[in-house]
């Protein structure tokens, strides 16, 4: 099997056949209440809020009280902490703020977990300093990188070591940790790889970073846009390269390169065999277009979730990525890149 992941280098779709191919599972049918098992959940900060609101939805409108019932432990770790868990098969469902890596491919194959992957919504990862901040409301993808490079670490910590028309003030950096899919996505797009800077304030909880910035007049960080929208009352949002982080700005493909996918990954064995997964999952994929505006996220077209169902329902494996983050994605390519499960 390791030969899968030795083809990762060449077009993407040669994953998504080898791996789509692995196992096409039947749908369920009728529901036993005695096969009902219970759910758990993981993985990222950034979708958790995505999958909390779907879950006290599900639970509020669900008719089946059978189905309602069912014990839904949803927990945060981190993308890659929740991938961890997810590929030893202690989950049900990776939330995932980038597409799983190449390691994490390997060792859920080397476990035999083959998974079903479901994008569900757009994010503006968004840059954000303390309100009091009154000088400082653009930043340039350069002037990231200078500040979050690994080079920088122990000798960027002023504002004017940066840009030298700002002041000369001590500047305190809060991000994710290393378990974090934007910590992973973030790096890359801004570094040019999976590094970054090791001496700053981190957390796997988007909360705790919004609070922490939202104390210091000298932070800044950052995270997903709907702990921004979340404690727009707390936080000041940067444009970037002129860029504002908006739904219509991440629609428009022009908020670039910060503009990225969310995912929530399936256990699809676990899924053949648990009802109640199956059906949560479809709920998911029905009810999150209308759900993201009161959250801050961005719904992907119609088409997308159409081909996420079609996926579930078909009980489609793999991955149509290349087992890291994804700079300048659009919502179009995302569409493209679905499609692919359709055309093998």
């Amino acid at each position: 099997m390791l030969e899968i992941f030795t083809q990762l280098s060449r077009p993407t779709k040669v994953v998504a056949i080898v791996l789509g191919t692995a196992l096409l599972l039947p749908a369920c049918a009728n529901i036993n209440p005695q096969d009902l098992k219970p759910i758990k959940i993981d993985g990222s900060s950034t979708v958790a809020p995505i999958t909390n609101k779907v879950l006290e939805d599900f639970k509020a409108n669900t008719p089946n009280k059978a189905l309602a019932d069912v014990k839904i432990d949803a927990n945060i770790s981190g993308t890659g902490g929740g991938f961890r868990k997810f590929c030893a098969g202690e989950t049900d469902i990776n939330n995932a703020s980038r597409p799983i890596s190449v390691e994490e491919l390997k060792e859920c194959d080397a476990n035999k977990v083959r998974f079903i992957e479901l994008p569900i919504a757009f994010d503006a990862l968004t840059v954000v300093v303390n309100p009091q901040n009154n000088w400082l409301d653009d930043i340039s993808t350069t002037e990231l990188r200078t500040i979050w490079e690994p080079a920088a670490e122990n000798k960027i910590k002023r504002w004017n070591q940066i840009n030298p028309a700002w002041p000369d003030q001590p500047i305190t950096l809060h991000g994710p940790g290393k378990d974090s899919g934007t910590y992973d996505f973030f790096s890359e797009v801004i570094n040019g790889k999976d590094a970054s800077r090791g001496d700053f304030n981190f957390s796997e909880d988007d909360q705790a970073l919004v609070n922490a910035v939202s104390q210091d007049p000298n932070a800044l960080g950052y995270f997903g846009h709907a702990y921004y929208e979340q404690n727009r009352d707390k936080l000041k949002a940067l444009k970037v390269n002129g860029i504002e982080p908006t739904r219509s700005n991440v629609e428009d493909s022009k908020y670039q390169p910060l503009s990225r996918p969310l995912f929530i990954y399936v256990n699809a064995q676990k899924a053949q065999e648990n009802p109640a997964l199956e059906k949560f999952v479809k709920y998911y994929l029905d009810r999150v277009p209308d759900l993201l505006d009161s959250i801050g996220y961005i719904p992907l077209p119609d088409e997308a979730y159409h081909l996420a169902r079609v996926q579930l329902q078909k009980f489609e494996v793999g991955t149509v990525f290349d087992g890291r983050p994804q700079p300048n994605l659009t919502i179009g390519e995302l569409l493209r890149k679905q499609a692919q499960f359709e055309a093998n």
